[in-house]
């Protein structure tokens, strides 16, 4: 505390330093990170207490754009889990990002009249060529890092969906497919572990993508959630070894193709038994039941109910605490919808790079969200037998 009001006083003698706020700023910004770590950690910095919980692991720099300019920060790192200090402005990267989108497009000729009608709408300035040069350089290396860094650890589950956004390639436009792949580690906490774009969604498409993150060090994965994109079931079989889940809700939209609309209320509640279910033989048997009952009316969706059962019944087999979590690709619904807000803002992206560039800046940003969230996605003792090398309970030791 002594050296905090040494530095503080040391600040004020300043005066009429232009850079006084500045430094102010820096100065408290400091101290509140610093107390928020000690917090996380149960003792202050280099204090030996037995009501410690973790360790320190250096420091992160950091800019701080503010009203009173940039300020430097030092942001503590921890040994386990992560630290990001939740005053900072949360969308700030993916919004430098959507700004050099919008003037890579502006710079290449395209649209110039609607990007300079979109820019004021933003409250934006102009940027020259060599700004945006520099911007998008700035957010290309921190994306670049963040999709190819290390993945450490266990990873039980797996959910993988798709997006589609237009791009410019080749003078034509085109639908690119965006892919994202976000995981649950045996910690019970959720990462975004990865994102590709392409223009095929065949196996070797699924294949080489999963492969990308297999040697970035996934291992450990049981279920993987997805939709029934082609060729995706067959590289999970040959790259993870893990089971497939077909998305319930996907499914579901399926099924009621078959069912004329004045009974698709029924035909959805009378599927929806199965999922009622206790567990997986209990949910087997009432699918059985419910597609023996369709059969004779509506023999697609007995057929259809028939080749599905499997695949969209293999989270029964899993903790009954995750089962709300693991039926469908529900958890990134979130995630996409500010994919597509996004994406709608641009319309049309130059080029494939731009896509990763803004994507990926979301991604980035929403990753530190999840880091810093107190709350586990899943619980840290229903989640952890998942492991390949789970706990071990030591008996109590006799009196």
């Amino acid at each position: 505390m002594t050296d905090d009001k040494i530095a503080l006083r040391d600040l004020l003698e300043k005066g009429s330093d232009a850079s006084l706020l500045r430094e102010m700023i820096g100065f408290a910004a400091q101290r509140l990170m610093e107390l928020e770590a000690e917090g996380l950690c149960g003792a202050g910095h280099g204090e030996r207490s037995p009501e410690r919980v973790n360790q320190r692991n250096g420091y992160r720099d950091r800019d701080w754009q503010t009203r009173a300019g940039a300020v430097e920060l030092r942001i503590p790192k921890l040994r386990k889990g992560a630290y990001f200090p939740a005053f900072l402005e949360p969308r700030r990267t993916s919004e430098k990002a959507l700004t050099a989108v919008i003037q890579e497009a502006y710079v290449q000729g395209i649209s110039t009249r609607s990007v300079d009608e979109l820019v004021k709408a933003m409250g934006m300035e102009g940027i020259s060529k060599s700004q945006v040069s520099r911007l998008c350089a700035e957010i290309d290396d921190r994306v670049h890092t963040f999709l190819a860094r290390p993945i450490e650890g266990e990873w039980p589950y797996l959910w993988l969906d798709a997006t589609y956004v237009k791009a410019r390639r080749d003078s034509h436009i085109v639908s690119v497919a965006v892919i994202v792949a976000v995981g649950v580690n045996t910690d019970g906490r959720r990462e975004v572990l990865g994102m590709t774009v392409g223009h095929s969604e065949a196996e070797p498409f699924w294949v080489e993508f999963l492969r990308s993150l297999a040697r970035r060090g996934l291992r450990g994965v049981k279920l993987v959630t997805s939709d029934a994109h082609e060729g995706l079931k067959a590289a999970i079989t040959k790259v993870l070894s893990a089971t497939w889940q077909r998305c319930r809700v996907h499914f579901m939209r399926n099924a009621l193709v078959y069912a004329g609309k004045s009974q698709r209320r029924i035909v959805s509640a009378w599927v929806g038994t199965a999922f009622a279910q206790d567990d997986a033989a209990a949910a087997r048997k009432q699918w059985r039941q419910v597609a023996d009952q369709a059969r004779p009316r509506l023999p697609k969706l007995a057929t259809l109910m028939d080749e599905a059962e499997a695949d969209v019944l293999a989270y029964m087999n899993f903790p009954v605490q995750h089962r709300v979590k693991l039926h469908s690709t529900n958890p990134l619904e979130r995630l996409n919808g500010e994919i597509k807000r996004r994406s709608d803002v641009v319309g049309i992206f130059p080029n494939e790079n731009a896509v990763v560039r803004l994507i990926g800046a979301l991604l980035l940003e929403q990753n530190d969200e999840w880091a810093v969230q107190r709350a586990r996605y899943m619980t840290l003792e229903t989640i952890a037998p998942l492991g390949d090398n789970p706990p071990v309970s030591l008996p109590a030791l006799a009196a």
